[in-house]
């Protein structure tokens, strides 16, 4: 996960909709399926998927009241702790 991508998907979502985020994901998840894929392929789509998941999740906080700044580096920290297990 890196963490310019996902400031700049919270962006999109605040500026767009949360839907077109989902929809990108749900397009993802759906080509991961096709089988000629090599792996590093799928490597490049999951840590897309990652990314958009990420993002979604700082845009929950940030509905909740969580200032944007605190949001993201609280679910950054979340990550990589759950990295250092």
């Amino acid at each position: 996960m890196k963490l310019p991508i996902i400031k700049h998907l919270t962006n999109f979502i605040e500026e767009n909709d949360e839907d077109f985020v989902i929809e990108a994901i749900e397009t993802l998840e759906a080509l991961t399926e096709v089988s000629s894929l090599k792996d590093d392929e799928l490597d490049v789509i999951g840590e897309l998927i990652s990314n958009m998941y990420g993002a979604v999740e700082v845009n929950k906080m940030i509905k909740e009241g969580t200032p944007k700044k605190e949001a993201l580096n609280s679910f950054m920290k979340r990550v990589l702790g759950s990295i250092d297990q």
